[in-house]
């Protein structure tokens, strides 16, 4: 099969994952979500979404940083054409399809070959692979001519051309099936001494086998809490009934849609808060009748206002974080996801704005 035939046909099983830190790739094996250890960050939940499936909130039920292994549980349909893990060696110069989410670009495929099939990295074999990988790669599959699951895309080298590795297929098999027989919902696998933990039996985030200090125990337990501006900005977003944890795409970014608008906040390292909608596009005929709504709109707003960057028209609200507080930013923000679906219709079915296209969701 060619790369477009393996793509379409188990695109289903690709998931792309979120968190605070960053994003990531995933895909079905059986009924788990596999992905890496980093991608997932030490939570216990993550954001998830996929063709099939809407932004939603899934479950961290293993946890591996020797292997780079995580998975995750979530209760999805079974695909019409699951992925399987390949049962056959991997040969130097095999063609592979590495896909992922690099740099939030759903669902891209790149092809290569294996550059070498066992490459050893401490104790452990790597697929060295030249197919391109970026970040949000990590945690994706890679496959082979027969779309079979032969590697997890793990780590590159930095500022090296095409130096990818890939997990193989044995450890994941290895690890699915060890954490099944153990039979715990919720099993860290300690770095040290191997063994699988239920997270219940940890105590003060040691492992009680051998004693080390198990860090994913750690930062599972501490959680993701926001600091300062930031966790004010969550705390207005959760009073207007945002489910922040879903709209959050980084520690310092939330998107949320309303009817036909999209509303994106982002917070800057220069303390400038940025709300706003990328609304329709500008008519190629009556312009200036638009134009004039719009500065006629203007005159009434507080806290937004409408501008044009190129030809797409922006109702957005700005502030100093110095500047910002709850009352103020719940007014603002509430006027923001109010106004930005209303105002979206009107340019379109009034002025013959052009409605936005957009890339899938993430």
């Amino acid at each position: 099969m060619n790369t477009q035939i393996i793509l379409e046909k188990y695109i289903e099983n690709i998931i792309q994952i979120m968190t605070p830190y960053g994003s990531g790739t995933g895909f079905i094996i059986d009924d788990l979500i596999v992905t890496n250890s980093h991608v997932v960050g030490g939570l216990k939940e993550v954001v998830i979404s996929a063709k099939k499936v809407k932004r939603t909130i899934a479950s961290v039920i293993y946890d591996d940083p020797y292997y780079d292994l995580a998975f995750i549980k979530f209760d999805f349909k079974t695909s019409s054409s699951p992925l399987l893990l390949s049962t056959t060696s991997v040969e130097d110069g095999d063609t592979t399809i590495a896909i992922g989410h690099p740099y939030g670009l759903n669902y891209s495929a790149t092809e290569g070959i294996v550059s070498r099939a066992s490459r050893l990295e401490g104790d452990l074999e790597y697929i060295q692979i030249d197919a391109a990988i970026n970040p949000g790669n990590s945690g994706g599959p890679l496959l082979n001519t027969k779309g079979e699951v032969i590697g997890v895309n793990t780590f590159i080298i930095q500022n090296a051309n095409n130096l990818g590795f890939s997990l193989p297929y044995f450890y994941i098999r290895e690890a699915i099936d060890n954490f099944k027989e153990n039979g715990h919902d919720i099993i860290i696998k300690c770095p040290s001494c191997k063994n699988l933990i239920c997270e219940e039996d940890i105590k003060k985030d040691y492992c009680p086998e051998c004693g080390v200090k198990l860090e994913v125990a750690r930062l599972r337990r501490k959680g993701y809490n926001p600091t300062g501006s930031t966790k004010l900005l969550e705390e207005i977003l959760t009073s207007l009934n945002i489910n922040v944890t879903l709209a959050r795409r980084s520690q310092s970014s939330w998107r949320m849609d309303e009817g036909t608008a999209r509303i994106d906040i982002n917070y800057y390292e220069n303390g400038i808060i940025i709300g706003d909608t990328k609304l329709c596009a500008i008519p190629s005929k009556n312009i200036d009748k638009l134009y004039d709504y719009l500065l006629e709109e203007n005159s009434k707003l507080s806290y937004l206002q409408f501008s044009i960057n190129e030809n797409s028209i922006y109702l957005s609200y700005l502030i100093v974080d110095s500047s910002l507080t709850k009352k103020e930013g719940e007014i603002a923000l509430q006027r923001l996801l109010k106004y930005s679906n209303k105002y979206d219709n009107i340019l379109i079915n009034q002025f013959n704005a052009i409605r936005q296209k957009r890339d899938e969701e993430d």
